[in-house]
């Protein structure tokens, strides 16, 4: 029966996707198919206690406030200013400003939680300057599509939220796990990048221009401190670190005086948008999972493959192919509600620790991001460069390949993502 219930569900879902429906109602449809053919259990019910579980959860509050964050932080003048805060520190390395790229895209990070925000905002500053500059554009898009996908790595980050929510795995700890991968990840696309530039850097700027240059900075490294500081301090949860960050924009949007009325209306019209498309996903998601496991498939799946005497890195493998494939037709919000009910048990079987697993699926959701043909931000920055989707593709391929071989290093040694969870949390 299990076989049958899976390949069921299975040619359901992806005749809805292929159909053109959206992945919520598509999970909603899926599940209500297989409750009525494998079960005789009352659908409505179980359905109603599904939306009530969701949209009571304490844990999302923070997911409307971090959207709104990045919303007000992504419309502001501070990602011109951080350009030339970063600009002096950076300028006379191998690569020169395209480290900016990079660095600036882990501060937005760090602040937004937000793919899209953080390509957009940095993508809008650094590709007409380093155009201007003539820095070599195959380069130079690459390294500003894949550095993008640290706004979901460096917390906080909504897919982790996400998939906190889904495992119920503490957000506050996701978050710490984040934070090193999230900064080895951004020295290695910075190493490719000073080994493969052909631009020995910029003008060399005095030590008096460098610090002149820290105010520029400094409102930023101060709103991460007071997010990320309160959250791992214990002085706050994540959902009101999340308030602390949309207090922490507006002030900054009125100190930069580019906070008006119809700009704020702007914002929030953009939170709930993002909000209630991510609050459908999460819902239909939390229906499939608890069809899943009415029908027992985890546990069906993960006594299969045990019993294949597959090892652990053949699972990790075979994870990582099913994350690249769906990288190519599905978003990265969909890929973790659509594969944590079923993976999750099964690495979990392999002795992996669910907070590791957290950050692992994320870093398969930023690969996913950049994926042709369907990742956001090869679209995304197609429209910031006006360059085909073709040019985009092949530009981030070498950085995929570093992603890929980053997270079979986090495999190979688990403490680069546990070490800051087991060390603060004590």
């Amino acid at each position: 029966m299990e076989l049958t219930a899976f390949l069921t569900i299975i040619a359901l879902l992806f005749c809805f996707l292929f159909a053109g429906l959206w992945i919520g109602p598509a999970l909603f449809a899926t599940s209500w198919i297989a409750f009525t053919l494998f079960t005789d259990l009352p659908v409505m019910r179980i359905l109603g206690s599904v939306i009530w579980n969701n949209v009571n959860s304490s844990s999302l509050m923070a997911l409307p406030l971090f959207i709104m964050m990045g919303e007000l932080l992504a419309r502001t003048r501070i990602s011109e200013d951080l350009f030339d805060g970063l600009t002096p520190w950076v300028s006379n390395l191998p690569g020169g400003l395209l480290h900016v790229n990079v660095i600036a895209s882990a501060f937005f990070a760090a602040i937004t939680g937000s793919v899209n925000a953080t390509t957009a905002t940095v993508g809008k500053i650094t590709i007409p300057e380093f155009r201007r500059r003539g820095y070599d554009e195959f380069l130079s898009i690459g390294s500003l599509t894949s550095s993008g996908t640290l706004g979901i790595l460096i917390p906080p980050s909504v897919p982790m939220l996400i998939y906190g929510v889904a495992a119920n795995v503490s957000i506050g700890k996701l978050f710490m796990a984040g934070v090193l991968p999230g900064l080895l990840l951004m020295v290695a696309f910075c190493v490719y990048i000073g080994v493969m530039s052909k631009h020995s850097g910029e003008r060399f700027y005095s030590g008096a221009e460098k610090i002149k240059a820290l105010p520029k900075i400094f409102p930023v490294v101060t709103l991460i401190a007071f997010v990320l500081g309160s959250i791992y301090a214990g002085w706050a949860t994540p959902t009101e670190a999340a308030a602390i960050g949309v207090l922490g924009a507006g002030l900054l949007g009125v100190a930069t005086r580019c906070l008006t009325f119809k700009l704020l209306i702007e914002c929030v019209v953009g939170a709930v948008k993002t909000n209630c498309m991510v609050m459908l996903i999460l819902i239909g998601a939390s229906f499939f999972s608890v069809t899943l496991g009415f029908l027992g498939l985890p546990k069906w799946i993960s006594a299969t493959i045990v019993s294949w005497g597959a090892g652990k890195y053949t699972v990790i493998s075979l994870i990582v192919f099913v994350y690249l494939v769906l990288g190519c037709l599905i978003d990265g919000y969909s890929m973790i509600v659509m594969t944590v009910p079923m993976f999750l048990p099964l690495v979990q079987n392999y002795g992996m620790d669910p907070l590791w697993y957290g950050i692992f699926v994320v870093l398969l959701v930023q690969i996913a991001n950049i994926t042709p043909p369907v990742g956001f931000n090869l679209f995304l920055v197609t429209g910031l460069a006006e360059r085909s989707i073709g040019f985009i593709s092949r530009s981030v391929l070498p950085f995929i390949v570093i992603m890929v071989a980053f997270t079979f290093l986090i495999t190979v040694f688990p403490q680069i993502v546990l070490f800051l969870p087991n060390v603060m949390g004590r």
